[in-house]
């Protein structure tokens, strides 16, 4: 893990007690995309391991990890986010429910972040 993540990580699960926490993955993700250009938002549902189109993107969900001691906390997400127009990988990374400006989407039409994970 890069110094970045585990200081992301840090933030997302309480500051200096992340360390002690323990985590738990979920199947899935709900996340939420916004069209910057019409003003549409959309609620993204999606599995660990799949991929769903959202506008010209194809969000594709790794992993959703959540306090094990607390589900409805916070909840990280490592997505892969690809301009299927362009052919380009836009973001690849760990993006946090509660700080999404962390590592953000970086697209002139379209933001996508995660809400929370999915519980079965």
């Amino acid at each position: 893990m890069t110094a970045r993540l585990l200081l992301l990580l840090a933030l997302a699960l309480g500051g200096g007690a992340a360390a002690a926490q323990e985590v738990a993955s979920a199947p899935g993700a709900i996340l939420r995309g916004l069209d910057k250009v019409s003003g549409a938002t959309e609620d993204i549902e999606i599995a660990a391991g799949e991929s769903m189109a959202f506008g010209r993107l194809i969000v594709s969900l790794t992993d959703c990890r959540y306090p094990a001691a607390d589900p409805s906390a916070n909840a990280y997400a490592h997505l892969t986010i690809t301009d299927s127009a362009a052919g380009t990988v836009e973001f690849d990374g760990w993006m946090i429910a509660s700080s999404p400006a962390l590592s953000a989407l970086d697209d002139p039409r379209y933001d996508v972040w995660l809400l929370r994970c999915k519980s079965s």
